[in-house]
Formats: C-alpha cells, structure tokens, sequence
C-alpha cells in the first residue's frame, strides 16, 4: 500500500508556471514508477508524464518542452515543474504510483485563465 497527497495547485494567468508536490507513505517510494495523471471536465483522465524507478521519463506530446517530472527518492516526493502554462492545461492533476497495481491521490486543481 502507498499513500499519495497532491500539493501545488492553483490559478494561474496563461504563460505562468506551477510545481506540483506528491509526497508518498506507506511503502517504498523507489521501487514505484510514478507519474502524473490530469482529468478536465468532461474529459477522460490522461497521461501527462511517468517516470521509471531508474529516472527514465516520457511525457505526453501536449506538454514536451513544458512539463518536467521529477521525483526525490531521499524524500518520497515526486515533482512536475509546469511553465508556459496555457489554460488548455486546466484539470485536476492526479499523482500515480504503479507496482503490480495502480495507487491514486485524490488530485490538485490546475486552473489556467486567458
């Protein structure tokens, strides 16, 4: 079992930046591949980026070159530096670990306005 808690959401103008926080407990944070997960209204959750327990990374094509993922394994924290943010970006943003199954955190609320 982990435990996953979103930190870093907000409102922010378009062109601006955020970083997103998820501090996992419960089990050991380096032997999960995490990721970032966002769900906008009406829209079904998708990938935004992962990264492996070696700190191999992939990103979705609407963020390369604008989202960073990143994790601290010294701390149990996984990070995602967001800039040019465009408000297209608006959706809860769900942090995801994944070893055998999935484990979820109950998301932070992205909000871009124009």
């Amino acid at each position: 079992q982990v435990q996953l808690v979103e930190s870093g959401g907000g409102l922010v103008q378009a062109g601006g930046s955020l970083r997103l926080s998820c501090l996992a407990s419960g089990s050991i944070f380096s032997w999960f591949t995490m990721g970032w997960y966002r769900q906008a209204p009406g829209e079904a959750r998708e990938l935004v980026a992962r990264i492996s327990k070696d700190g191999s990374t992939s990103y979705a094509d609407s963020v390369k070159g604008r989202f960073t993922i990143s994790r601290d394994n010294s701390k149990n924290t996984l990070y995602l530096q967001m800039i040019s943010l465009q408000p297209e970006d608006t959706a809860v943003y769900y942090c995801n670990a994944f070893l055998i199954r999935d484990f979820w955190g109950k998301g932070t609320q992205v909000t871009v306005s124009s």
